[in-house]
């Protein structure tokens, strides 16, 4: 902490916003260290005044006096701060006199500071801060104001290397800012003048970067001037590349030169990126220069896994470089390469570098390298899909078979599959953890780098694989014997193995899958047998079950097998090691969707259906499984029962299936009606709400037919929820919100929402509307809703509102009488929940918003026969909705907006009055969120609601006169409206700027992608003062556009008969 540090007066630090009075440099630095070492109120205060400060439009006059006189480097970054936020925001309506002193003024800093090696080495900070401040200078003033800039600073940079190398990094920054990031940060028009004069300027820069390759010693310099010649690499004129000495200095001069490679084949591989047909010589010229080089650096014997582990930084970064550069060139130009023989052996030397460097240990390595044998692999696939695939290096006979680009690709081939199946990704992870209610329950991380990298993976050695099946197989024997034979084994080799195995499901012929498959089984068995130990007899299961999971085509073929192999997974399911009966009843339930029908036909040999031998034993299956594992085992089960098509075979199995948990729940039933206190025991809580849990998953799988169960415990469910709540609300009134943190009132919130999921679960999955809406629904309604309305809020079960948006979706207009009372019930009081602010309670915000949007789509008349005054709140609550920072919410609420204005325009008698009271009302808060950058996310959607607004006036939808006090017609009125609308929202904004815009939203509003890049134009003129010179803003280039715009829409119009008004055509078509 700095020394001279004394504590902060709250006046005297005010004393800095005095501006009548000398700036007291020593004060500033004072504030400063406050703000960065302090803690607490110093720290906040200091906070406030600096802010204050930065903040005064005069601030930028004593930037001058601050960098001059004090000492402090975090002070001069402020006060450089401050001269950034007047460039950006304000520079337009400084007089010209000021601007050209600033710009002199930074431009002799840059100089001064830069042209003193030490001071760059030391101060490199505020360099930089420096730079960027010249490039947003140059932003508002180059090429009109400053047309000499490219000429000066080029010049500038030959009277010294220091100089120079802080030139070259100004030239970077402004490349990036006009062609990396000027989307959103300058208007279209703007961006597209200063990438023109870049390039029409580009052939002064390009000689000094010569100059400076050619001539210079000095490292740093040559290092910036590389970094900066990267950056133009992907726009200069493409002359400049190829037409000149560029490629041979790249890799003659700096290449070979340990501390340029890194940079030069960055370089390169921007080139190789290049697809243009008419520099092939060039091309061919670049690969075999580059190679020749690469041969004498990284011999061809190296071994590159070896050497990237013990490597530097920069030695890594060189390997990582060398994939990059191999990927784009062979992805691009292989075939290019190919068809010259005499470039064959080269060809061969870069796809063995390519196998070399795939064997570094560094994710990040292997994904680029992957991404070029993916790309080998399916194009050569795609040339042939059809040829054979039988294995072209064990057959002499049919090599007049084999495409011609595949033999040559052959050898290469074959060590890519081995590459492939000894590394494989994993397929997906399986976690247990704890849920809100306090229950352990298995969570599916989706850890989505390791699942992407499986995907792709598992893509590539399935085209490997077609291109030759028997060569795949022949790598994957191999190394499953000396699995079994000891020589390679290790967990993490059996397992890779395994995911490989059951990543090629489907790609081999059915007999050959048959044949591999049997050996597989029979060896992994074999090795279960052998090893001792409960870990490796755990990994070997889950391996067994993994690919037999993967193999259902097999399995329904051989039912012998699949008897097998369940029989195996129910002895799985006793075995307690940690995550083997996760794994079988996740097995189990994949082959049960897959091989449903099989379990519940008699096979041959058998003397009744299976299904019937899971059910008599189910006790004795499930005995050791912990709660969750249950539910799933019953889920796949269900796939079973619900493949049956006989309706009374399905009944039978139904009873039998619930058999278990139906005794239990009928005992608690029973007890409950003797003595309702036993639904405060804890024990029996957790019993209802384990029950409901297999009931909800056995829903799930069977279907519609489940309505046999669902209706024996309907009515008795309900009473249970009611009676729980009234446990619940008491316990609250007594006791306050915080006993809903209790364990007992936790269990009971399970049980309500259980029965809300298996109901919502069973009626998405229902196919009689009619009965669901007579007896299913008025009894819910009856339970939940006035429940629902009396509870606390903090008791209230948000599922109530996603159950009652189910039903909506699925029962549609059959439920449309029902809206009214639902919305009377659930509608205030959740808002009332949700409106205070955008945190609180964020289930019921979404499941809220879900239940509008489904009255919406589904019920929209309902929306049309409820009193004014709530269709108010709905209209407000769906602005409330899209206002939300929360994403999914915000899109929920622009989503129903959308689809409610489409829907009021097809009722012709409510659409006007709705028009007339809520049209303007909609435009203004839209634009509101539209101007306010926390949610440019919603930009698309946005720009879809307002072109279909501003199409509604255009196109003369709208009859009402929107606005009653003139006679106007609706499109002047609305273009007046929004204009005097942004007008007062941005003062700041010259009239012509805002014409041009309104204009572009009538003209643009058939072209959602052109509305809402005019859309983020606007966006980037709010946040600058433009004072009277908006030239740099090329209205008048802009209104051309707007203007051919609006004639090639008007064209378009003409060409359909009867889509243009007859007083919009012109004369002679009326003849």
């Amino acid at each position: 902490m700095p020394a001279d540090m004394t504590m902060l007066a709250d006046h005297t630090a005010r004393q800095l916003l005095d501006f009548s009075q000398k700036l007291d440099i020593n004060l500033l630095d004072n504030v400063v260290n406050s703000m960065y070492y302090d803690v607490g109120s110093q720290q906040r205060l200091a906070q406030e005044v600096l802010t204050s400060l930065k903040d005064h439009p005069d601030a930028w006059t004593r930037v001058d006096t601050i960098l001059e006189f004090s000492q402090n480097m975090k002070t001069k970054y402020y006060a450089l701060q401050i001269l950034e936020t007047v460039i950006k925001t304000r520079w337009k309506i400084l007089p010209r006199n000021q601007c050209d002193g600033i710009k002199k003024y930074v431009v002799g800093l840059i100089i001064k500071t830069s042209s003193d090696p030490n001071s760059v080495e030391k101060e490199g900070v505020y360099i930089a801060k420096l730079n960027m401040i010249l490039v947003q200078i140059l932003k508002q003033e180059w090429p009109k104001h400053w047309p000499t800039f490219i000429s000066d600073i080029v010049g500038a940079s030959r009277t010294s290397e220091s100089l120079c190398q802080n030139n070259m990094i100004i030239l970077k920054l402004l490349s990036e800012e006009v062609f990396d990031f000027s989307s959103g940060q300058m208007t279209q028009v703007k961006a597209k003048h200063l990438k023109d004069s870049m390039c029409n300027e580009f052939s002064q820069i390009f000689q000094l970067c010569q100059f400076v390759m050619e001539n210079s010693q000095n490292a740093p310099l040559v290092q910036a001037t590389l970094e900066t010649l990267l950056r133009f690499l992907n726009w200069i004129p493409l002359g400049y590349i190829f037409e000149t000495k560029l490629i041979s200095t790249l890799v003659y001069k700096f290449l070979n030169v340990p501390m340029f490679r890194n940079i030069t084949l960055k370089c390169l591989t921007e080139i190789a990126g290049v697809s243009v047909s008419q520099y092939e010589e060039q091309f061919v010229n670049l690969f075999t220069l580059t190679m020749v080089q690469l041969k004498q650096m990284l011999p061809l014997n190296t071994n590159i896994r070896l050497a990237y582990s013990n490597g530097r930084d920069d030695e890594q970064n060189f390997i990582q470089n060398l994939s990059l550069f191999l990927c784009t060139f062979l992805k691009e130009h292989g075939q290019l390469i190919e068809k010259r023989l005499n470039l064959r052996e080269t060809l061969m030397e870069a796809l063995h570098y390519m196998l070399l460097v795939s064997e570094v240990e560094e994710t990040e390595i292997f994904k680029i390298c992957l991404e070029y044998w993916n790309h080998l692999a399916a194009e050569l696939y795609r040339e042939s899909p059809f040829s054979t695939s039988t294995s072209p290096l064990l057959s002499t006979s049919q090599h007049f078979d084999v495409p011609p680009r595949r033999h040559l690709y052959l050898p290469v081939l074959s060590k890519v599959r081995l590459l492939m199946v000894s590394r494989m990704a994993k397929p997906e992870e399986v976690l247990v953890v704890e849920n809100d209610q306090g229950e352990v329950v298995r969570e599916f991380m989706k850890d989505t780098d390791s699942i992407n990298l499986y995907k792709n993976m598992r893509e590539t050695l399935v085209y490997l694989t077609h291109l030759d099946y028997a060569d795949t197989e022949r790598i994957m024997t191999e190394k499953l014997h000396n699995q079994v034979n000891g020589t390679e084994w290790s967990w993490r080799n059996l397992n890779t193995l395994c995911w490989a195995i059951g990543s090629i499901s489907g790609a081999m012929h059915e007999e050959d899958e048959k044949r591999f498959l049997v050996t597989v089984i029979k060896d992994l068995l074999g090795l279960c047998e052998q090893k001792r130990g409960k870990d490796n007899k755990a990994i070997i299961a889950s391996n067994i079950m993994y690919i037999v999971g993967q193999y259902p085509r097999f399995l329904r073929a051989h039912w012998k097998f699949l008897k097998t192999v369940v029989n195996k997974l129910f002895e799985f399911m006793h075995e307690t090691h940690d995550g083997v009966q996760d794994m079988a009843c996740d097995t189990f339930i994949k082959i049960a969707q897959k091989c449903r029908r099989h379990f519940v036909q008699v096979q041959v040999g058998e003397v009744m259906p299976f299904i019937d031998e899971i059910l008599n034993n189910i006790n004795t299956i499930i005995c050791d499984l912990q709660p969750q594992q249950v539910h799933t085992f019953y889920e796949a089960v269900g796939y079973m029962i619900g493949a049956q098509t006989d309706q009374t075979v399905q009944e039978r199995l139904i009873e039998k299936y619930m058999l278990l948990p139906n005794q239990v729940w009928d005992s608690i039933i029973q007890q409950a009606t003797k003595n309702v206190d036993i639904l405060k025991d804890p024990e029996t809580v957790r019993q209802l709400g384990s029950i409901l849990k297999t009931n909800v998953r056995a829903c799930k799988a069977v279907g519609h037919p489940f309505v046999l169960q669902l209706g024996r415990i309907y009515l008795d469910m309900l009473n249970v929820y009611k009676c729980l709540s009234e446990n619940i609300s008491s316990a609250i009134q007594s006791n306050g919100e915080m006993v809903t943190k209790q364990p007992l009132i936790r269990s009971m919130r399970t049980v309500k929402r259980e029965t809300l999921k298996l109901i919502s679960g069973w009626v998405s999955r229902s196919n009689d509307p009619q009965m669901v809406g007579e007896n299913f629904v008025p009894p819910l309604l009856e339970a939940v809703l006035i429940d629902y309305q009396r509870n606390v809020p903090a008791a209230r079960e948000p599922e109530v509102l996603s159950t009652m948006a189910t039903i909506v979706n699925k029962l549609g207009a059959h439920i449309t009488g029902e809206i009214p009372k639902i919305f009377d019930a659930v509608f205030e009081c959740t808002l009332d929940m949700i409106n205070k602010n955008f945190e609180e309670f964020p289930e019921h915000r979404t499941h809220f918003f879900y239940l509008l949007q489904a009255v919406n789509s589904q019920c929209f008349p309902a929306f049309l026969s409820i009193p004014p005054a709530q269709f108010k709140l709905v209209l407000d609550s769906i602005i409330w909705a899209f206002k939300h920072t929360m994403r999914n919410v915000a899109d929920t609420g622009l989503q129903i907006l959308f689809t409610m204005l489409q829907n009021i325009a097809q009722e012709e008698a409510a659409a006007q009055s709705f028009y007339q009271t809520y049209f303007c009302d909609i435009l203004q808060h839209i634009f509101s969120v539209v101007t306010d950058t926390s949610h440019t996310a919603g930009l698309t959607m946005h720009a879809s609601i307002l072109a279909y607004m501003f199409n509604l006036v255009e196109e003369g939808k709208i009859s009402c006169t929107l606005n009653t006090g003139t006679t106007n017609n609706n499109q002047s009125y609305v273009q007046e409206y929004v204009a005097s609308l942004l007008k007062t929202a941005f003062p700041h904004l010259q009239d012509a700027q805002v014409k041009v815009f309104v204009t572009g939203l009538f003209s643009l509003n058939q072209d959602i992608p052109a509305f809402k890049e005019h859309l983020r134009d606007f966006l980037v003129q709010i946040k600058e003062f433009a004072g009277e010179d908006s030239t740099d803003l090329f209205l008048e280039e802009r209104e051309a556009s707007l203007r051919q715009a609006q004639e090639e829409k008007h064209k378009l119009q003409m060409s359909v008969p009867g889509i243009l008004n007859p007083h919009e055509l012109p004369e002679e078509m009326c003849e």
